[in-house]
């Protein structure tokens, strides 16, 4: 039994929110574990530079903790992200790109926000997760007022932590199994089984081919979890578009 209580390949208590904030098009609430982030979506009429005239869109995003987010209260980024914070919002943002059809997105730019309320481990992948559904809504409402005619999103999309702990293979690390892990890794799927990314490196021990391919399938497991309960907070509608789309 892990710290928690939890079996090996069982995940934190999940819970999404959908249409949490007012007035962004699309916005989600995901709380994994203790974790907590705030996920926005925002639709902006127009593309970077380099995309101008070519009749595509584009999605990029932002992530930021929240000062009192951890146990030790740390400054705001006022002036420019972090390193961490930065590649974190590279990731979310090709993570979601991946499940795109931009043609069909049209000349506009959608905004993620992924803000960090509480944080206990895997804040990264509970952003990608929950970005998903506030990008899924929000391109849904834009879809209702014809802005566009096809729906984008082509797959649906969710991301995991796993790693080894005492030799044995985890799911869904917490802050601290995480901090005590031999091997850490964050992967990122789609429900069709295709892999977006795989972050993964050796803290204290070396691993083995078999010890991967066991990861990876602890993984795909619980990204098939968290997307079911995606579909049901998205409902019928949204996800029969998006299956349709794929």
């Amino acid at each position: 039994m892990r710290i928690d209580g939890r079996k090996a390949s069982e995940l934190r208590p999940l819970k999404i929110s959908r249409s949490y904030l007012k007035y962004p098009e699309g916005s989600a609430l995901i709380e994994l574990g203790d974790t907590r982030v705030i996920c926005t979506a925002s639709i902006e009429e127009k593309v970077p530079q380099f995309l101008k005239g070519q009749g595509k869109g584009w999605v990029t995003a932002e992530y930021a903790m929240m000062p009192r987010s951890t146990s030790v209260r740390s400054g705001r980024e006022r002036n420019s992200a972090s390193s961490r914070s930065l590649e974190i919002q590279r990731l979310i943002g090709r993570s979601l790109r991946a499940v795109v059809d931009f043609k069909k997105l049209g000349e506009r730019t959608v905004w993620i926000d992924c803000d960090v309320i509480q944080a206990d481990g895997g804040t990264r992948t509970a952003s990608i997760s929950g970005a998903y559904v506030a990008l899924a809504e929000a391109l849904f409402k834009i879809k209702n007022e014809g802005l566009i005619i096809d729906y984008p999103l082509n797959d649906f999309l969710s991301a995991v932590s796993v790693g080894m702990l005492d030799g044995l293979p985890v799911l869904d690390l917490a802050f601290e199994e995480d901090s005590a892990a031999e091997v850490d890794m964050n992967i990122v799927m789609s429900a069709s089984g295709m892999l977006v990314e795989v972050q993964g490196s050796a803290e204290e021990k070396l691993f083995s081919r078999a010890q991967l391919n066991q990861l990876l399938d602890l993984a795909s497991a619980g990204v098939l979890e968290i997307i079911a309960t995606q579909k049901q907070v998205l409902g019928p509608e949204i996800a029969g578009l998006i299956e349709r789309s794929a």
